[in-house]
């Protein structure tokens, strides 16, 4: 039986629509002191007759008809009207607490976004704080509701599950000091969306003593003494795989790699023993192998790169894996110019402190109004506060740069005047997403074969668990780029990490250069490169394919020689 809690809620929710939509101000109120009413009312109401349901003080002829409605139905009408015509995310907005739904109203049809996900990356590029009803303030306090709220989903970016889980190993290891314990599954290989936390744990002790305050560990269920599955203090799900000291390196091998990757790795050497090896190293010793990182253990491509045979000889294919700490440049970075949250300066100098050579300053295009975008004169201006820059804080460098808004037509922004003046052009869409993949793909390519661009930006616009991305023909954007000496950025911010893995060995083998960019929008977003560099390092991406790895010498020689040949 419906509780007076459970009909109230109804009308609750239908004056939050009704006030998304701009409702009659009237109307609305009736139905949210219907919810007081109700709310208010001693006796179960699901038991009462319609007259006494009628006599309800607060209740009108119309909500009283509505209450029956509920009581016999289970839904109200009016209520579902409203939901078949919002979206989804709206929908989700509506149920944060303390989130109003005028602010929903205002941040559906002003920034245009839709999913909870979308908004969560607006208030990382501190896209609210312009807002009307906005501040600083209420971007920081719905960051923290909206990511509260997103932790009952069954999926998770690996950035938010990265801190927890290495803090878990830390407490683990106090616990257990002689105990081996690392990370396995998708989280060892960094995919860059993971279902949980995966930990080995070789121990001869008693595990019990892991599920303890310290450790924030809780305990769900177990499987033959081996497998615990448990939730931490956050309530994100983990998973502890125990075993001997003993055989950790022949266990940690099997949970680490995929099924596809560990039947073409048993095949190539079945009649290989690869049990009770205390360390992972020696299975590959045994195999004969260099060790394959973790993160080429997605297929069996890497099975193959390490067993080609030359004569009799194995020749060792496997590239030198891109490290965070070979990017020397920060490309892809906004200032208080648009819509970051630091200074000009406040990103160069911080920059420079973290031991980088050099900043590309990319602040959006006049047409990016969402994200105050720079209209020519504000160019300039920036510009001009560059060149002093420099000159104070040489040898590190600051590159005169744009993200410019793709235009529905493929155009760029700002005339040719303008576009000639920056050392490096991004490109990148963020309107109009609702394309077909010939739509996509055409617009992306008339942007690349504009001589005036340099890099593509985050090639599908995707969001990582909250916006899949326009669809695109991926061979024809990359042999577009490559025809046009075009790179790519894997656009780091954990949302988008895009472009996609996957695509990086294509690329790279029809000679497009691949930035790995951090789309900073405050100081603390530089550090973000870290994360591109793990999905980077997937995708097989050494140094000398990666554009921002090269010295800020390298890297202005790159730039100028590319626009000589462009005729710019």
């Amino acid at each position: 039986m419906l509780t007076n809690k459970d009909i109230a809620n109804y009308f609750n929710e239908l004056g939050g629509f009704m006030d998304l939509y701009g409702e009659n101000a009237f109307r609305t109120k009736s139905y949210k002191n219907a919810y007081i009413a109700i709310r208010k009312v001693d006796s179960p109401i699901a038991e009462m007759s319609d007259a006494e349901i009628a006599k309800v003080r607060g209740l009108g002829k119309s909500t009283a008809a509505k209450v029956r409605e509920i009581i016999d139905t289970g839904k109200m009408q009016k209520l579902e009207e409203y939901k078949a015509k919002t979206p989804k995310g709206i929908q989700e907005m509506l149920k944060i607490k303390g989130f109003g739904a005028k602010k929903v109203r205002v941040i559906w049809k002003e920034l245009e976004t839709e999913t909870l996900g979308e908004l969560l990356y607006a208030c990382n590029e501190n896209r609210l704080i312009k807002l009307k009803g906005f501040g600083e303030k209420t971007q920081a306090d719905l960051k923290k509701k909206i990511e509260y709220f997103l932790k009952s989903r069954d999926k998770f970016r690996y950035a938010t599950l990265e801190n927890d889980a290495l803090e878990l190993i830390e407490k683990i290891e106090k616990i257990l000091p002689d105990a081996k314990v690392s990370l396995t599954g998708a989280m060892r290989r960094r995919l860059p969306i993971v279902q949980k936390i995966e930990i080995l744990v070789g121990t001869d002790n008693d595990i019990q003593t892991i599920f303890s305050k310290k450790t924030g560990l809780e305990l769900l269920n177990q499987t033959d003494a081996v497998f615990y599955h448990c939730k931490n203090a956050n309530d994100f799900p983990v998973k502890i795989t125990t075993c001997s000291p003993s055989e950790f390196g022949s266990k940690l091998f099997k949970y680490t790699g995929t099924r596809e990757f560990l039947e073409a790795f048993v095949a190539e050497y079945s009649g290989v023993d690869f049990t009770n090896l205390d360390n992972e190293a020696a299975v590959f010793a045994k195999a004969n192998l260099p060790v394959i990182p973790p993160e080429l253990r997605e297929n069996a491509a890497s099975i193959i790169a390490v067993t080609e045979k030359s004569g009799q000889a194995k020749a060792n294919k496997l590239p030198k894996l891109i490290e965070a700490t070979d990017i020397k440049g920060v490309v892809h970075s906004h200032s208080t110019y648009s819509d970051g949250y630091n200074t000009l300066r406040e990103m160069a100098e911080y920059s420079k402190a973290q031991g980088f050579e050099y900043l590309v300053i990319t602040d959006h295009s006049k047409s990016a109004f969402y994200a105050n975008g720079l209209k020519p004169d504000r160019v300039l201006a920036q510009m001009a506060e560059i060149d002093e820059l420099n000159a104070e804080l040489a040898p590190f460098k600051i590159f005169k740069s744009i993200e410019s808004d793709i235009l529905t037509s493929g155009d760029l922004d700002y005339d040719e005047e303008i576009l000639g003046k920056f050392d490096m052009i991004i490109g990148s869409i963020h309107t109009n997403l609702k394309m077909d993949i010939d739509k996509a793909t055409n617009r992306l390519i008339k942007a690349i074969e504009n001589p005036y661009m340099t890099m593509l930006g985050h090639p599908t616009g995707r969001l990582l668990l909250s916006r899949e991305g326009y669809p695109i023909d991926y061979k024809k954007v990359i042999d577009a780029c490559a025809a046009n000496e075009v790179s790519i950025e894997i656009n780091a911010n954990p949302y988008r990490l895009d472009l996609d893995w996957t695509w990086i060995e294509y690329a790279t083998s029809q000679g497009v250069k691949i930035s790995i960019n951090p789309d900073a929008h405050s100081t603390a977003g530089i550090h973000d490169i870290y994360f591109g560099t793990l999905v980077a390092r997937k995708g097989g991406l050494t140094a000398e394919n990666c554009l921002n790895a090269l010295s800020v010498e390298d890297f202005g020689n790159y730039l100028q020689e590319r626009k000589q040949q462009k005729g710019i």
